[in-house]
């Protein structure tokens, strides 16, 4: 095949695919706009996730009439002239080819109107040909109007994410930009329905709170540090506040929200120790810095970056993040008065000379009063049937499969070890029982049984109020049908806001706000795949925050019940994530190890 030129349509379309690969795409290049043309107000509004519309306005200084033309043609920019300006930059913008790429792969309309011009222009780009150039009154500042987006790319349309993906991949940005300027006054729109708002007066906690919420923002704590021509400041979480990804470790470089490992890895060298491992921390860090210290001519999305002296950058940050923990972290409080055994009162303090506690004795003695569960029957044990019929355990109806039952041992209760592991004793050997991975199978499979009818619900006695960042309330409010199945009743509250009325009978010992938060918190960028096991999804994780943690001292009731349980479970080997619930440590592994049968 001879090679040709391609056209300059084609051209325009592979370079638009390197800039403009979504629909959040769009809305970076021309919020960054804004912010460089000095706006004081953004307004963002979307349709159908982006993709039917995308409409930004601003009250920044406009574009000159003369420049718009010009201002929609590849490499054309107000914001450099020569290479060496690359160095010197101070604009999120500078390569010229946001406008043109956006145009090349959509409709466009342009409205733009400066303080030195009475009135303003006009300009519409269908598929990267201008079709319109007109007088028209406008006020200062400039409105983009981006509709049917990829309507002529139907390859780059049918990958994209699914609505709620790309919707929140949208608020996900406005929030990430909104936290760097919070002298910007920020509202955005998704079909009709209200995203984030802040009010532009400069004050860091209004715009956390608008974001994070506000109990979060209150939590959050405050870092800086400047050194050598560098300044690290932001917030970050407490060691007792995570996550469960890195999505909520958000750095920005003179303005610029960039992408870096490097930056993860420093800020989590400062947690080292602190926080669990798999947890991450909630970190918004603002890193100031000479232009000619980062290149960020890199990728052209412009999220990735190079520093001049990594080392040194890195370091400050995790300076920064590490004397921030160990300054302001406050000390945990104990959620209840401690219990000392032969004094009276519950609230009695301890004199100076205070008897020795044993506090899995004391746990132990309190979970007595308040059983975690109740058990399934009576505490004697209950037998499994080994015969081929596949009745199963007793009480199931059959419903335990014949390969399962065979597999599930008689056990015997003997003990707990380390607030963590249940031990029992089966017909060969010792088996060692995760109580939190069997506790989740246990609430999974009860709570799923329990949604071919209608799921007993515990009203609570005082509606818990739950604020979430914008992104995760419409995927809750996605969701509340399900939940509403799952035994759970919530309703809106107010923007991101919902009251959690009631709850599934089996969770009342347990926390209604954590539960909810399981639905949104550990959400994957797209679950599009899983639509048709969503529920199952959605239930294994709200049971996963439900069940009962390591190092939580169980009473012998308790770990009776729990075996019981867990016998009575269709797939008792593993938690509803696949992690095993039990540990099989035979007889003749035991023999061998202590020397009677052979070698060691």
């Amino acid at each position: 095949m001879g090679i040709r030129i391609l056209a300059d349509e084609v051209v325009s379309q592979i370079a638009a695919g390197e800039v403009i690969e979504r629909p959040a795409s769009v809305v970076k290049e021309l919020i960054e706009n804004a912010i460089d043309a000095g706006a004081s107000a953004i307004a963002i509004h979307t349709e159908d996730a982006g993709k039917r519309l995308i409409e930004i306005t601003d009250n920044g200084s406009g574009i000159q009439p003369d420049d718009l033309e010009k201002a929609v043609m590849r490499h054309a920019t107000s914001k450099l002239r020569h290479t060496e300006d690359l160095l010197h930059l101070h604009t999120l913008g500078f390569r010229g080819e946001a406008l043109a790429a956006i145009g090349s792969v959509s409709r466009m309309t342009i409205t733009t109107g400066t303080a030195e011009n009475e009135g303003g222009r006009i300009i519409t780009v269908d598929g990267g040909k201008m079709i319109g150039l007109r007088e028209i009154g406008s006020s200062q500042g400039t409105v983009v109007r981006v509709a049917d987006l990829f309507y002529n790319v139907p390859a780059r349309l049918k990958f994209l994410k699914s609505d709620t993906t790309e919707r929140n991949q949208i608020e996900t940005l406005v929030c990430r930009y909104a936290l760097a300027y919070p002298r910007i006054r920020w509202q955005s729109t998704h079909d009709g329905k209200a995203g984030i708002r802040t009010a532009g007066n400069g004050e860091h906690r209004e715009v956390l709170a608008a974001v994070y919420g506000i109990e979060i923002a209150k939590q959050l704590l405050e870092v800086t540090l400047e050194t050598e021509g560098l300044r690290v400041y932001g917030f970050i979480s407490p060691v007792a506040l995570t996550r469960s990804n890195r999505r909520e470790m958000n750095y920005f470089i003179n303005g610029r929200w960039v992408q870096d490992n490097q930056l993860n890895v420093a800020v989590m060298r400062a947690y080292h120790s602190l926080i669990m491992v798999g947890r991450f921390p909630i970190a918004a860090l603002f890193l100031e810095m000479d232009p000619e210290e980062v290149d960020v001519n890199v990728h052209p999305s412009k999220a990735e970056v190079r520093f001049r002296s990594p080392d040194r950058i890195f370091g400050a940050v995790n300076r920064a993040v590490r004397r921030g923990l160990i300054a302001q972290s406050p000390v945990p409080e104990l959620s209840a008065p401690l219990h000392w055994p032969g004094w009276g009162g519950s609230s009695a303090a301890a004199p100076a000379s205070n008897p020795p506690v044993d506090p899995e004795w004391e746990m132990a003695a309190q979970a007595k009063e308040v059983p975690l569960w109740q058990p399934n029957s009576a505490e004697a044990i209950l037998p499994v049937r080994t015969d081929h019929a596949g009745s199963g355990v007793p009480g199931t109806n059959g419903s335990l499969s014949d390969t399962a039952a065979r597999s599930f041992p008689i056990l015997r209760w003997i003990g707990q070890i380390g607030g963590t592991y249940i031990l029992a004793e089966g017909p060969d050997g010792l088996y060692l029982i995760d109580q939190h991975a069997a506790h989740e199978r246990i609430l999974f499979e009860k709570l799923l049984d329990q949604t071919s009818g209608e799921v007993p619900a515990q009203t609570l006695l005082e509606p818990a109020m739950i604020q979430l960042p914008a992104w995760q309330a419409s995927l809750l409010e996605e969701n509340l049908a399900i939940l509403k199945k799952l035994g759970f009743q919530i309703e809106p509250f107010g923007p991101a806001t919902f009251r959690v009325l009631a709850i599934p009978a089996i969770f009342t010992k347990g926390n209604p706000e954590a539960a909810v938060r399981a639905v949104v918190e550990d959400f994957e960028e797209d679950e599009t795949p899983l639509q048709s096991e969503i529920e199952s999804r959605i239930a294994g994780r709200v049971c996963k925050r439900m069940a009962v943690k390591g190092h939580q001292t169980l009473s012998e009731t308790e770990q009776r019940a729990l075996i019981r349980d867990l016998e009575n479970c269709r797939s008792p080997r593993t938690c509803p994530h696949g992690r095993p619930t039990m540990i099989h440590l035979s007889i003749s592994l035991l023999e061998r190890q202590f020397g009677r049968k052979g070698t060691i």
